[in-house]
């Protein structure tokens, strides 16, 4: 009888551990690095908005405006939209940070704070590298990221072989 009475009141410990375990390590819902989420909609080329309300833009790519409030829809922006939307508008895609922007939280300077991220399509693609190699932007350098090298000379290809904003 002992040994059944020590389990019935064990069983109720080890859920209420559970759950307070669960409570207190909440998920952070900004950084959903390892996690694979659905993009809502495609803002921009560079940018995303996740079904969780989180706002995305890549690390390391600028592409041509379409939705800037003080600049005009720029050569080749609508290209570059329809290519990240045809990449991952409804897709599911994987977040993956960058030491490098640990300083500024993850986000950027825009007034939506967006999460700096690369993406990752479901085969292991890299959105940011992508759009880059096949033209739709160019490598923004402006600020330090681990994959700038690479990313420079995936926009010096493009540019070479005419893809894209290259096209001759």
């Amino acid at each position: 009888m002992a040994r059944r009475r020590s389990w019935q009141w064990s069983l109720p410990g080890i859920v209420l551990v559970a759950l307070l375990a669960t409570f207190f390590n909440l998920p952070d819902q900004a950084v959903t690095h390892g996690d694979f989420e659905v993009v809502e909609r495609v803002v921009d080329g560079d940018t995303l908005l996740l079904a969780s309300g989180e706002r995305v833009h890549l690390i390391g790519v600028d592409t041509p405006e379409t939705k800037h409030p003080n600049k005009p829809v720029q050569y080749f922006g609508e290209e570059a939209s329809a290519f990240t939307r045809g990449m991952v508008e409804g897709k599911r895609v994987r977040l993956e940070l960058d030491d490098a922007n640990a300083a500024r939280g993850h986000k950027d300077n825009t007034p939506q704070k967006g999460t700096l991220a690369y993406v990752f399509l479901e085969d292991g693609t890299l959105l940011n590298a992508e759009i880059i190699k096949q033209g739709y932007g160019f490598a923004l350098t402006r600020y330090p990221f681990s994959r700038m090298g690479e990313f420079r000379r995936l926009e010096r290809e493009a540019q070479e072989q005419g893809r894209g904003l290259w096209a001759r």
